[in-house]
């Protein structure tokens, strides 16, 4: 039976999806040197029938009612023509009355599952996300018996590149950090479908590090000092920070060992190549006394107000002393025996934001081989996988140190991301790594070329991207003369956001041309609502051309007022009106971590506007005037939330400077407008935010004191996720935190709570100064901002769990209360 969703042009969608692409050769210099892992892997995989079992599994959690239409099977390469790939046919006993319909076979689970989602996209019109963006829309499924026969020869679609990379090393903190397991499989399920082979796997190491310490005398009061707090341990692992938001409970140890446990297994039993931590030279203070020979360096302060040992400056053992490759191996041996196997790849971040402390090249090329020898003394077969952040924006990594790190370690033992190769791709600038595999990410790096999508800053709430980055960038890497790449990926620090985004990503894991975007995007709206309806392709065809069009080479890090405000004088804030101050840098280009954070702390950083809002207001007209048709969708629900968030946060920047320059020209009375105006605002965008899921504050506390075991904890937990999202690191009662809003989030009950009463704080002695005729009172409003601040870090009120509010009718009244008489404010 035909479906209704292939009839669209189904020609010419073969001509841009479906060639067969066995005849494509798709191998790379790097795909060569990484050929002796990939054996091993392959080698040493889970069974068929366990693989299969798994991939049953997926099926069933997603279409219960509908499993009996698939059936499963294992391939091998050389029945895909060598390489990993998925088939779809028609099955043999199609026509028989309650026999499968549709057969999806594929070299391992994962690509099994990936031909299913294929299928589902582009044979029956279904959509995929995450729950909390809508979900998966399966309401164009047909009936049991009716699914769409796909040609007969079949469609065989390979993958042109060997890896899926997924995750960053802060993810583990900005989104999984309170993760239960019902909502890890949840995430398993989706990488699988997305065709994901190659995750980060962090969860529950500290357990392991507890047990490799105790190796070497160090103490459970000295782990104290040394783990951060559960919200905290992506930065404690990295060497940023000690003991903030700790100690750690020896029950939260266990559990996340335990939890470890259960993804592995899942990942394993899907064919995944799991990605394990490994030893970066990060060690507890106590080490030194008890090696005082070790060459052990304490680091720089980063980020502290004050430089506070208690949670400051962190030690680091250099991997040239032998005690490295001790540990290092130590490591890698008490993963293996607590998990039972692993799959050889490593990750390892030793000079993330941690420049060697000479720059000469032999020295940097030993550091490198230690650094490996310590993973190799525990797994023979292991490989290293390094992010490619610190040549984006350390100066320090000119070609000669560059060269000496990536050639310490023999080829195609080193894989690299390329973190950020949407924006700025290292790849280019650096020879193809100086022929090491490396892997393009969104944000991705590649060593032995892996590239990445970074594309979002610690899981803040903003539509944007590069679609035509991502549609075209991996194809380019992988195609250019000498490619060392070996994979493609997305590492962005926080995910459940821009589900357009990682759908395309997703889908340039098996592409080997190039995606027409206008084309796929206006698959795309119907796939994801269920149904073709023109107002919301052009709608959707704008929003390709505005906000997932950034073309100005910079980093997004939310920087909306409303969730970030500024912490400065207003005489000193340029407005529209008025030349920028002296020094004044506009929003920029891609740096470090470190120089983002700088950055957001010094004076007034202008929001990021790369497209024209009255081009997206339009968009929001269409997306409204659908609403009839689409009302019973959670997928338009979320979309229609998130643009009209987007909008009136643009528009509330508008106010601001609008109150700020009323100030700098002494109008109390424009003033006190905007700046009530800016309050109400703040106010309605809460309740727009309360009408779906997916912009909650409750489920984020919620999900934090759900894995207490006791009172005690629950307040540690809860007080661990409203400080990550707010001010953290330490601040004084008149100095704030250096790292305030950098996890800013458009979560309903925060604005209400938070940010719209440290708005109104700050507008009171803006007017206060006004009618007094005295200068701002600067530190008066620090201070009350920081004690609202760390009351509210402290406070223990609920939040809903649910959503409320009806989202179509909340965005048309917000829409013509803001913005239907409003020229553009681009």
């Amino acid at each position: 039976m035909a479906s209704p969703f292939a009839a669209i042009s189904l020609s010419f969608f073969f001509f841009f999806f479906f060639s067969f692409l066995a005849l494509a050769q798709s191998s790379t210099i790097g795909v060569s040197y990484i050929s002796r892992t990939i054996e091993i892997q392959d080698r040493e995989r889970a069974s068929p029938s366990v693989q299969i079992a798994a991939a049953y599994g997926v099926l069933l959690r997603l279409l219960p009612s509908h499993s009996s239409s698939f059936e499963f099977g294992i391939v091998s390469k050389e029945q895909c023509g060598g390489d990993s790939c998925f088939i779809i046919s028609n099955h043999p006993s199609s026509n028989k009355n309650g026999a499968p319909e549709i057969l999806i076979t594929g070299v391992t689970g994962v690509e099994i599952l990936a031909g299913l989602h294929w299928y589902l996209k582009y044979w029956c019109g279904s959509h995929i996300s995450w729950d909390k963006t809508g979900g998966a829309q399966l309401l164009s499924l047909p009936d049991l018996g009716s699914f769409p026969h796909v040609q007969d020869a079949g469609i065989l679609i390979q993958r042109p590149i060997p890896w899926n990379y997924y995750q960053n090393a802060v993810t583990s903190s900005y989104t999984f950090a309170w993760w239960d397991w019902k909502r890890w499989e949840k995430e398993i399920d989706w990488m699988a479908l997305q065709g994901i082979n190659l995750p980060l796997a962090f969860t529950g190491q500290e357990a392991i590090w507890q047990k490799v310490f105790q190796k070497f005398n160090i103490s459970h009061l000295d782990l104290n000092d040394f783990f951060g707090g559960p919200a905290f341990l992506a930065w404690s692992r990295m060497g940023n920070l000690h003991r903030w938001g700790g100690p750690l409970p020896q029950s939260w140890l266990d559990q996340q060992l335990l939890m470890q446990k259960k993804i592995l297994a899942r990942m394993y039993e899907l064919g995944m190549t799991p990605v394990l931590p490994a030893f970066s030279g990060n060690v507890p203070a106590a080490l030194k006394y008890i090696f005082p020979s070790a060459k052990i360096a304490r680091l720089g302060n980063w980020f502290t107000v004050g430089g506070n040992p208690r949670w400051c400056c962190t030690y680091l053992l250099d991997a040239t002393d032998p005690l490295f490759i001790e540990i290092g191996k130590a490591f890698i041996q008490q993963q293996l025996k607590e998990y039972g196997r692993t799959s050889h790849i490593y990750n390892c971040d030793t000079f993330d934001e941690n420049t060697p402390p000479v720059d000469d090249p032999e020295y940097i090329s030993s550091l490198g081989a230690a650094i490996f020898k310590g993973m190799q003394s525990g797994d023979s077969d292991a490989v290293w996988l390094m992010q490619g952040w610190l040549f984006s924006y350390d100066p320090f990594w000119r070609p000669p140190q560059m060269k000496a790190l990536l050639h310490s370690v023999p080829v195609g033992r080193l894989v690299v991301l390329d973190l950020f190769a949407e924006v700025k791709p290292i790849w280019i600038t650096s020879e193809q790594f100086y022929g090491v595999p490396y892997i393009w990410k969104v944000t991705v790096l590649f060593l032995i070329a892996n590239r990445c999508m970074l594309h979002n800053f610690a899981g803040n709430v903003e539509m944007y991207g590069i679609l035509d980055a991502v549609a075209s960038g991996p194809v380019e890497a992988r195609i250019s003369e000498n490619s060392t790449m070996v994979g493609v990926g997305m590492s962005m620090e926080g995910i459940e956001q821009n589900p357009v985004v990682y759908d395309l990503m997703s889908e340039m894991a098996f592409q080997h041309r190039k995606v027409d975007v206008k084309v796929w995007i206006a698959l795309y709206s119907t796939r994801r609502y269920g149904k073709s309806i023109p107002e919301m392709q052009d709608a959707w065809n704008i929003l390709y051309h505005t906000v997932y069009n950034c073309t100005d080479g910079s980093y997004d890090k939310n920087r909306d007022v409303i969730v970030a405000f500024p912490d400065i004088d207003p005489s000193f804030i340029p407005t529209p009106k008025l030349s920028m101050p002296r020094g004044f840098q506009p929003y920029g280009k891609a740096v470090s971590r470190r120089a983002v954070l700088k950055e957001i702390t010094n004076s007034f950083e202008q929001p990021h506007l790369w497209y024209s809002t009255s081009e997206v207001i339009h968009a929001l007209e269409l997306f409204i005037t659908s609403g009839d048709q689409l009302s019973g969708s959670n997928t338009y629900r979320y979309d229609l939330v998130d643009l009209t968030r987007q909008v009136l946060a643009k528009y509330a920047n508008q106010l601001f400077l609008k109150a700020i320059e009323a100030y700098q020209l002494n109008d109390v009375h424009g003033a006190a407008g905007h700046s009530q105006k800016f309050l109400e605002l703040v106010e309605d965008i809460d309740t727009l935010l309360a009408c779906h899921y997916g912009f909650l504050l409750g489920p984020w506390l919620e999900s934090a004191k759900q894995l207490a075991q006791d009172e005690e904890q629950e307040i540690q937990f809860e007080w661990n996720a409203r400080t990550q999202i707010t001010m953290w690191f330490d601040n004084t009662e008149d100095e704030a935190s250096l790292l305030r809003d950098y996890g800013n989030k458009y979560w309903s009950g925060l604005l209400r709570d938070y940010y719209g009463p440290r708005a109104a704080i700050y507008f009171k002695y803006l007017l206060k100064s006004l009618e007094t005729g005295n200068e701002f009172s600067l530190k008066e409003w620090r201070k009350e901002w920081i004690r609202l601040t760390n009351d509210w870090q402290n406070s223990r009120n609920a939040y809903p769990l649910k959503s409320s509010g009806n989202a179509i009718e909340t965005s048309r009244r917000l829409y013509n209360k803001y913005l239907q008489n409003q020229e553009s404010f681009s």
